[in-house]
């Protein structure tokens, strides 16, 4: 299916994606891991276009989660400052194309440095209206409802809130992704077939499309085909259709 059939059909309104393999394409390639990760960081660029393109309005990445710390130090360091050069270049493109930029998870890990720049990115694409892109960096799905527990925990002591005021509704609007829609697709690509701590809550009635292709293979055309799959799937959101009788 082509790009323009599919913006015919429905799109994904919030598409997350789980971005996998930059270190066996490296492996593959002969390259050490780093170029796997640079590899994959130009991947990203494209792909934010294509999914504007295709009418889509939320993107989250997966880009850097809770775990990743406990990688190679070497490896860490090569992660971090291939966000800070994206963090660098990429901005002018983002407002150009009218993109605004977020950042969710833990922040107080990084260096002050790493952490201004974070800041002056979502500053300067603040008034980006056309899309959403939003990096999860050090980021985890328990360690977001958790720190919404612990929040909600506070404020019932401190006789701000009632703990049967707590619902669903209330801990959804807390969490990180607070005041955007939840995902309706997540990708993962690379052949695994787990969501690794990402989005746990969010995910809910999410679907999952799952391919092999490695991450710095990725393009245009692997979006398509997972589009395509979506476009034809009865989401039901947990709710068993009606029987008709006559």
């Amino acid at each position: 299916m082509k790009a323009s059939e599919i913006q015919l059909r429905t799109v994904p309104r919030h598409l997350a994606i789980i971005m996998d393999g930059n270190n066996r394409w490296a492996r593959r390639e002969g390259y050490p891991g780093v170029a796997g990760h640079r590899a994959g960081a130009e991947v990203v660029r494209d792909i934010v276009t294509a999914c504007e393109a295709r009418g889509i309005r939320y993107l989250t990445l997966f880009a850097f989660s809770s775990e990743n710390w406990g990688r190679p130090r070497a490896e860490v360091r090569a992660l971090l400052a291939l966000l800070s050069r994206y963090l660098r270049n990429e901005v002018a493109k983002l407002i150009k194309d009218g993109v605004q930029l977020r950042v969710v998870g833990r922040r107080d890990r990084f260096s002050p440095r790493l952490q201004r720049l974070i800041a002056k990115a979502e500053a300067k694409t603040a008034a980006g209206d056309r899309a959403t892109l939003t990096l999860a960096l050090d980021y985890g799905g328990r360690w977001d409802v958790t720190q919404v527990a612990r929040a909600l925990a506070r404020e019932v002591s401190a006789g701000q809130l009632l703990p049967d005021d707590i619902d669903e509704s209330l801990i959804s609007s807390r969490l990180a992704t607070g005041d955007m829609p939840d995902p309706d697709l997540c990708i993962r690509t690379a052949g695994e077939t787990r969501v690794s701590n990402f989005l746990l809550w969010q995910f809910a009635y999410a679907e999952f499309w799952f391919t092999e292709v490695l991450w710095p293979d990725f393009d245009e055309s692997v979006l398509d085909l997972a589009l395509a799959d979506y476009a034809v799937r009865e989401r039901r959101f947990g709710v068993r259709p009606l029987l008709h009788t006559y």
